[in-house]
């Protein structure tokens, strides 16, 4: 029905979602919506999904996936800091604490389509400035929700995940990829 022949269409510009998918073997198109991610007023877990939705309905195609990762912290929504100094005060409220990080998928399909939200806790360690500093001018904080990632620099922050290690970095693999495939889509 879908695979080697029909890509999949990705409305995303995240170099992760995409290196996620490629590494299964998907044939990918690109096709970033260019959605306003700010002045939503929603529960987070209700964020997430709004924003994947209104990400997957700018694009069009047969097989349509979308994403949007939000982090919770106590029933407010951390999205991407702003500049360095708002990558500090985000860092400071994670640390030592635990939190949520929601990834809502919208997946389109000829035959449906599906709309889900994952999520996993994540404890980060107790972070001295000095580490929260060395972070944040990293850089690899500023373009992800919560202002750090799980895959990279950000590891060293986090003590433990529990659920999907991939809701965390931004796509819940294993359940995209049990979609597709019962959907008749292939690597």
């Amino acid at each position: 029905m879908g695979g080697r022949e029909t890509p999949l269409i990705l409305a995303s510009g995240s170099p992760r979602r995409k290196a996620l998918l490629e590494a299964l073997g998907y044939p990918l198109r690109l096709h970033p919506p260019g959605v306003e991610e700010e002045g939503l007023d929603l529960p987070p877990k209700a964020l997430a999904l709004t924003l994947a939705r209104r990400k997957g309905e700018k694009v069009e195609g047969l097989w349509v996936l979308a994403a949007d990762t939000v982090v919770d912290l106590d029933g407010r929504p951390l999205g991407k800091p702003r500049d360095v100094e708002e990558n500090r005060h985000f860092l400071r409220l994670l640390s030592g604490r635990a939190h949520l990080v929601h990834t809502a998928i919208y997946l389109r399909t000829p035959l449906d389509l599906v709309e889900e939200v994952h999520t996993a806790r994540v404890y980060f360690r107790p972070l001295s400035e000095e580490e929260i500093t060395w972070y944040t001018e990293s850089g690899e904080g500023l373009d992800k929700a919560g202002g750090y990632g799980a895959q990279g620099l950000g590891m060293a922050l986090i003590e433990k995940v529990e659920g999907d290690f991939y809701t965390v970095v931004g796509l819940p693999v294993s359940r995209v990829f049990a979609l597709l495939w019962e959907r008749g889509f292939r690597p």
